[in-house]
């Protein structure tokens, strides 16, 4: 028998003795699945529901929502089974003074199982999340759909998936995965904007090793199919936390880059002022060989507030970085070629991962920075196979269908149609600036040369002299930063260390940009 049962037979009658009854029955259900089970949650690396909310919320400003929701299964030996809070821990509060919507499930009841009720918590706090304009962040930690409950288990999760939907560029939503998430539960995160997963003790897999041995030969351990850093390589997760306190941290550092809705403009920081400065370190960043790799990281972080990126999607297509920034303290969205990993060139992950990012600052009102140093996209069967038009095209469709500032800045290389779609000026860049180092052209000058003057360079007496004398020609006349200067495509060619002084100026003039599109339910994205 049951505390809350026993307390139902004694049916208090006085006032006291009504709120004795009470704060026995919160203390009952705030200790979930009792000290044993905790106890092994401890020593499995993980910490409890609550414990993770006393985290992430700040001290005394969580209010608890349907502590007393109560299932009302009855098969499998469900009748009147006490499940204290039904598995998850629902409710508001705010980080750094700002509103967020959190749902934590707790695996020391019932291995934090989906059924119905959870379900209904769950969707019901989401809602409060659409109507309050604020982020809502889950902690997942669930054994999975509630057998014993069949389809109201599983038209649970389809009520959370909905409301994913219904929050996508709405309100941010973040998941941290602090431990199993597999089948269908892993879709509710999918739906969502930021995945942070927690080594050691997360996975997430739609088939489990076991059901893959049966069905196809294949072994694979846990970790090698849905531990964080193989969702990292998949580009299914965002960021690996090292602990469940890391986690915390890392969501409450993207909390504080993001707008709570997207009728908000991201939060800012400092006094509003302008502050910028020239950097004579920046004239000697690129190397003299248009060859030669170079790490955009150190360049990026010359040129945001306190040298701070928050990168986004690290080990995922690292040919390609994506991350949060300040200027001058306002949020800014950085997007840059790497030319320290295959020179920087566009593959299909790259594109997906910088097609997402784009899209995501769009819907929140996220300015975007666009470093340019791209040969091009990848050539290759395996490439053509795998459809890099059509993964190409998301980001074209992504920066040509985005209205927030974008401010492109051209480095080194910006060759075919991989420099259209890092956002050149036709693509809609409101202002594009260059290094005197850049090159802009439909290709690289040795391969353009092999090509127009093929004849010429064969009849030459020393060919790879005459190569090379058509090619710095060709730079000259053609790749030239100066030839796109009057066209009219490039707004500035600057000196390198100006050009944090330039970006200040050009994300504050844009602050107040308005752009009218055709009127439309939603375009069709390259899918």
């Amino acid at each position: 028998m049951t505390t809350r049962e026993t307390d139902d037979q004694q049916q208090p009658k006085t006032t006291r003795e009504k709120i004795a009854q009470l704060r026995r029955a919160r203390l009952h259900l705030q200790r979930g699945g009792g000290r044993e089970r905790i106890t092994r949650q401890h020593e499995s690396g993980k910490l409890t529901a609550r414990e993770r909310i006393d985290l992430l919320i700040e001290k005394e400003t969580f209010q608890e929502l349907f502590l007393f929701a109560r299932h009302r299964a009855t098969a499998f030996g469900m009748a009147g089974k006490d499940l204290p809070g039904e598995g998850v821990v629902t409710g508001c509060g705010t980080v750094a003074g700002r509103q967020v919507f959190v749902a934590a499930q707790d695996f020391t009841v019932a291995g934090g199982s989906v059924g119905e009720t959870q379900a209904d918590k769950i969707c019901q706090t989401m809602d409060l999340a659409l109507k309050c304009g604020a982020p809502f962040v889950t902690f997942n930690d669930s054994g999975g759909a509630r057998i014993q409950e069949g389809i109201d288990a599983l038209s649970g999760y389809g009520r959370i998936f909905y409301r994913n939907v219904l929050l996508s560029g709405v309100v941010p939503q973040i998941a941290i995965i602090a431990g199993p998430c597999a089948g269908g539960a892993a879709y509710s995160p999918a739906l969502m904007d930021f995945i942070i997963m927690v080594r050691g003790t997360s996975e997430m897999f739609i088939t489990g090793p076991e059901v893959l041995k049966q069905v196809t030969g294949e072994v694979v351990t846990s970790t090698e199919l849905g531990g964080p850093d193989a969702q990292m390589s998949s580009g299914v997760a965002h960021f690996v936390a090292e602990s469940d306190a890391d986690a915390v941290h890392i969501c409450q550092q993207l909390l504080n880059f993001l707008p709570a809705n997207n009728l908000e403009d991201p939060p800012e920081q400092g006094d509003g002022a302008i502050h910028f400065y020239d950097d004579p370190a920046l004239n000697s960043a690129i190397p003299d060989d248009p060859r030669a790799p170079y790490d955009v990281k150190p360049i990026i972080e010359r040129l945001v507030d306190n040298g701070e990126l928050l990168e986004i999607h690290k080990t995922f297509a690292p040919n390609a970085i994506i991350g949060l920034a300040r200027i001058n303290g306002s949020t800014v969205g950085v997007v840059a070629n790497q030319p320290a990993v295959m020179a920087g060139v566009l593959n299909i992950d790259a594109s997906d991962k910088i097609a997402g990012f784009v899209r995501f600052c769009n819907a929140f009102n996220i300015p975007l920075l666009t470093l340019i140093d791209v040969p091009g996209f990848l050539p290759g069967v395996d490439q053509e196979r795998g459809g890099i038009i059509r993964h190409g095209a998301k980001m074209l469709f992504a920066y040509g269908a985005s209205t927030v500032p974008k401010v492109s800045l051209i480095l080194r290389k910006a060759y075919g149609g991989a420099y259209l779609a890092m956002c050149g000026k036709d693509l809609g860049a409101d202002r594009v600036a260059a290094w005197p180092t850049c090159e802009i052209a439909v290709m690289g000058p040795e391969g353009a040369v092999s090509i127009v003057f093929r004849d010429e360079i064969k009849k030459a007496s020393n060919p790879a002299e005459a190569r090379a004398e058509f090619a710095s020609r060709y730079r000259a006349e053609f790749a030239s930063p100066y030839t796109g200067a009057g066209r009219n495509l490039i707004d500035d060619i600057i000196e390198p260390s100006e050009t944090r002084r330039y970006l200040s100026l050009a994300f504050a003039s844009l602050r107040t940009k308005r752009e009218l599109r055709p009127q439309k339910k939603h375009g069709l994205v390259p899918m």
